[in-house]
């Protein structure tokens, strides 16, 4: 399924498009059928981590965070799904809401997918599985993570062709951290 979605038809570059492009009802400026929503776009790219598809993940995210830049890190919730062409912004759907709330969210669920992270507060365990950062980016720190009374920062480094997570506790009773590259 990662195949397909990765493929031209439903990958514009900018996010997954709603419709394939060779279904006879696709329209890229279309409400339904071939416009990108970045909160459908973070939930198939959710669905690929789980598989442990994480390049793919990676190379998501940073499509969504360069039409997130494009629109002043102010995503509306859907945006027409035309190809992205070298030194054009994305297309603005005309009556989209922006910014929206679902699709501000999705970003964060796209980066949670990329690092791996899952969180168990109850059992005061952190579980980072074979992080993958986007193209571009080689360092990464998610600083004040809360879970439950402790605070601690999450540093994602590059080191070579993986991803290296160093954590650093800022207060409150320690976490098992499990780390699976």
């Amino acid at each position: 399924m990662t195949e397909r979605l990765l493929s031209g038809r439903f990958r514009t570059g900018w996010g997954l498009r709603t419709l394939a492009s060779r279904q006879p009802r696709f329209n890229p400026m279309s409400y339904h059928n071939g416009s990108v929503w970045p909160h459908d776009t973070a939930l198939g790219v959710a669905g690929m981590a789980h598989y442990g598809e994480r390049d793919a993940v990676a190379l998501m995210l940073g499509e969504l965070y360069a039409s997130a830049a494009h629109f002043e890190m102010r995503l509306p919730e859907l945006f027409c799904g035309f190809n992205r062409q070298t030194g054009e912004p994305p297309i603005p759907y005309p009556v989209a809401c922006m910014p929206q709330a679902w699709a501000a969210g999705s970003v964060f669920l796209m980066l949670q997918a990329s690092l791996g992270l899952s969180i168990d507060a109850l059992a005061r365990t952190i579980r980072i599985d074979r992080p993958c950062l986007p193209a571009g980016l080689d360092r990464l720190t998610v600083a004040g993570l809360a879970v439950g009374e402790t605070r601690l920062d999450l540093i994602f480094q590059r080191v070579g062709s993986r991803v290296a997570v160093w954590p650093r506790h800022q207060g409150g009773p320690a976490l098992q951290l499990d780390v699976a590259d």
